[in-house]
């Protein structure tokens, strides 16, 4: 294992001039032959918080709870794919109006990760509810009276 080491050797003939080595090699070698050598170890600046990384990773590594992101209800899917059929669109329509990519057929099909805002943008479009209680619903703004 090769560590960070910068070694000067300094020879006793005024005629050799000092060397630089960076392998444990040269430096046995000099050694042997008879050369003062002086040794300096490299430092880091943040020394102090070099493993600080590894303690977070450790726990996550321990952390055996993985769980899939909650995917979009099934009803939600079915009063997107209702009103849509009501208002005559295609998915591909649909997906132009909110100008969305055509994912919004993951939306229908139930398998999308919820976005607030594309929701958002559905309900307007279509008209209907499809956050919180009563989805399917007329969307009515305002309050009710």
């Amino acid at each position: 294992m090769e560590q960070d080491w910068n070694v000067t050797v300094l020879r006793k003939r005024a005629a050799d001039k000092a060397k630089v080595s960076r392998t444990q090699s040269e430096v046995n070698a000099a050694r042997r032959a008879g050369a003062v050598v002086a040794t300096e170890k490299k430092t880091t600046t943040n020394a102090g918080h070099a493993n600080t990384d590894h303690a977070r990773i450790a726990k996550l590594d321990r952390d055996n709870d993985v769980t899939a992101p909650p995917k979009i209800d099934v009803s939600v899917g079915k009063a997107i794919q209702k009103a849509r059929g009501d208002k005559g669109l295609t998915q591909k329509d649909l997906a132009q109006l909110i100008n969305e990519k055509p994912q919004v057929n993951e939306y229908e099909a139930g398998k999308a990760v919820p976005n607030q805002q594309i929701l958002g943008k559905l309900e307007r479009a279509l008209g209907v509810k499809l956050r919180g209680k009563g989805i399917g619903e007329p969307l009515t703004f305002g309050k009710k009276k």
